[in-house]
């Protein structure tokens, strides 16, 4: 069995849930996980065998305006990396973690020991932050000098090599989800009366109510599904476009039909009663909350941009439109609801679609590149 070093951010973002969840299942098939953060995953639960935890902290020195978080995380993974005789390490968000390995690697080859180190890029640590020019060499580097590199859709993969001065293979493994922790969760009838009283059709978005997820768009899209079918809208999350949401529900009077829910850790339950799910996002690498909804069964509206056309399937597990086109998404959404036997047909659509991204389909791929990446660094060596 293999002892893998994780780092990644412990937020809601999808790639700090999608590490977290990869190491769970890792570790449940009987690997040695060690996670190295600055705080506790949200997704990482309680206690689990396997898993070790190692917090970065960073010292408040009054020399410093900013801490350095990267030097830091650089000593805690040479730390881990010595004392719990790591294989690998797998960083997951290019900034810093990716240069963080890198160094950490450096400094361990001048105590003649090898660590291998994967990258895996998610999305906006390519094509929002790592465009910034102060961090494009960095990045550039960083990737090229990875012993292997993930990105977790095609369409990310070849943004990767269109921004970046990459020179070297990009493997393609797409995020993933375990299945039965969706479907075995049900429909809890008694909760979906809680928020639809009187039958109502539940819509539902998730997300960081960051700028590129566009939420105004959702609730423009639930004003017209409104207009032809009772329902209601439930808004999971938190952000800094929270305020202009909810002003725009008061400015369009259906406050009394939209619910903001805030975050929640676990979502399987707000999705088990959902009828249709909209991301309507500027840019998603993949768009794992569409596929979260998709596990429930719950059919999705989203725009085609990205790796969305990856995950959902225009026709089959819902509909795809152009970035702000409410109008088609809601006509979309008019289509998928119109009777039940619509409705069934892309729930079951939703759920097979999901079915391809079990972690069962997408871990042996990465247990494989582990092995494949820890064999060549032992040649090296």
């Amino acid at each position: 069995m293999m002892k893998i070093g994780i780092a990644c951010y412990p937020t809601f973002g999808g790639s700090g849930v999608v590490a977290t969840e990869l190491g769970k299942a890792l570790a449940a098939k009987g690997h040695h996980i060690h996670f190295i953060t600055y705080s506790e995953p949200v997704r990482l639960g309680t206690f689990s065998r396997n898993i070790t935890y190692h917090e970065v902290r960073v010292s408040d020195y009054p020399l410093f305006d900013y801490q350095p978080y990267e030097l830091v995380l650089t000593s805690k993974m040479v730390d881990v990396a010595t004392y719990e005789h790591l294989d690998l390490l797998h960083v997951h968000y290019a900034i810093p973690h990716a240069s963080a390995a890198f160094m950490a690697q450096k400094i361990l080859r001048s105590r003649n020991r090898e660590l291998p180190f994967i990258t895996t890029l998610h999305g906006t640590d390519i094509t929002l932050v790592g465009k910034d020019p102060s961090f494009e060499p960095v990045i550039t580097f960083a990737i090229n000098h990875s012993n292997a590199v993930t990105a977790v859709s095609d369409s990310l993969k070849q943004d990767t090599y269109r921004h970046f001065g990459v020179n070297r293979d990009i493997d393609v493994i797409p995020n993933f989800i375990d299945t039965s922790r969706y479907t075995l969760n049900g429909r809890s009838e008694k909760l979906r009366n809680i928020y639809a009283p009187d039958g109502e059709f539940i819509i539902t978005h998730i997300s960081n109510f960051r700028k590129v997820k566009r939420v105004e768009d959702v609730v423009h899209v639930f004003a017209k599904i409104r207009q032809k079918k009772p329902a209601k809208l439930l808004l999971v999350g938190d952000g800094p476009e929270r305020v202009r949401t909810e002003q725009l529900c008061r400015d369009l009077k259906i406050c009394a039909d939209v619910k903001h829910l805030g975050k929640l850790k676990s979502t399987e339950e707000v999705l088990g009663i959902s009828d249709l799910f909209l991301l309507p996002s500027e840019f998603e690498s993949f768009g794992l909350a569409a596929l979260e909804a998709m596990a429930c069964g719950v059919p999705v509206i989203s725009t085609n941009t990205g790796g969305l056309p990856e995950v959902n399937i225009h026709g089959v597990s819902g509909c795809l439109a152009d970035v702000g086109d409410v109008d088609a998404m809601a006509e979309h959404a008019h289509r998928i609801l119109k009777n039940a036997d619509s409705l069934a047909k892309f729930r079951a659509g939703a759920l097979q679609m999901a079915r391809t991204f079990d972690v069962e389909r997408v871990l042996p791929v990465y247990e494989a590149l582990y092995e494949r990446v820890i064999g060549e660094g032992a040649e090296g060596g």
